[in-house]
């Protein structure tokens, strides 16, 4: 399978640092980004190629990997599908909107491509997707993160937000895309509160799910991107697994 990369930041840094190292499983060799140098950066890790826009990018891939942001989402994902390609998007936060989702997934049918989604930074997705077959109660996530990584100076803990998942997206798209993935995934608008925490040194995310199913909580407590804090590694390392998975014959959850 030939992949290539839309959008060179800190995600896709670590996706091409294990393609380097010959832990990918596919061949990662086509980069596009609007900044030239960062695209050509990544490229010269893998001996990969950087194309100069998305059509080139698409004649040559099975599978784009996006990477860039909501934007990129609403602006490259419907041609990337009408092509024929499958895409792996990490800027799940545009997927919150009803009317775009719905009309990618209707492109996707009509093509015979997929929209894949990792899981992201927090773990126990699989549970979630499992206990949405039932009826849900009430879904909640709690991110508490360093405020460098939210884009702000505090000396004290700080609530920054309490409300629903598609408002918290739209103020914090670059820091909340679990709430996003984690709304998709059980089919119901979470509640969200973002805290800017100057005691914690890492991004840390809590579910809590009550359902007919029983009762659900996790905690994750992420190991930030050096290149980009607001960016966990077990983002880029769900999206990772993702792909080799696409290759696997035994395939463990849902």
């Amino acid at each position: 399978m030939k992949v290539g990369i839309l959008g060179c930041g800190a995600i896709a840094n670590i996706i091409t640092n294990f393609q380097a190292e010959g832990k990918l499983g596919v061949d990662l060799e086509f980069f596009y980004d609007r900044d030239m140098e960062r695209a050509e950066n990544l490229a010269s890790q893998v001996d990969g190629t950087v194309v100069l826009n998305l059509e080139d990018l698409l004649a040559n891939v099975d599978l784009v990997i996006e990477t860039a942001s909501p934007q990129a989402v609403r602006e490259h994902i419907p041609q990337i599908l009408e092509a024929g390609k499958d895409v792996i998007v990490m800027s799940v936060g545009a997927l919150l909107d009803p009317e775009l989702r719905n009309n990618l997934k209707t492109i996707a049918e009509e093509n015979n491509s997929r929209i894949h989604v990792p899981s992201g930074a927090i773990v126990g997705l699989d549970g979630v997707k499992a206990a949405s077959i039932g009826k849900i109660q009430k879904v909640s996530l709690t991110t508490r993160k360093p405020p460098k990584s939210l884009g702000i100076s505090a000396d004290t803990e700080t609530v920054l937000y309490e409300g629903k998942a598609r408002d918290a997206v739209e103020k914090f798209p670059m820091n909340i895309n679990v709430a996003a993935t984690l709304s998709i995934a059980c089919g119901k608008e979470v509640d969200v509160k973002i805290i800017a925490d100057p005691s914690v040194d890492r991004n840390s995310h809590e579910v809590h799910m009550i359902g007919d199913f029983g009762e659900l909580k996790t905690t994750t407590h992420n190991m930030r991107c050096s290149i980009n804090p607001k960016t966990s590694v077990l983002a880029a390392y769900s999206a990772i697994k993702l792909l080799k998975s696409l290759n696997e014959n035994l395939k463990i959850g849902t």
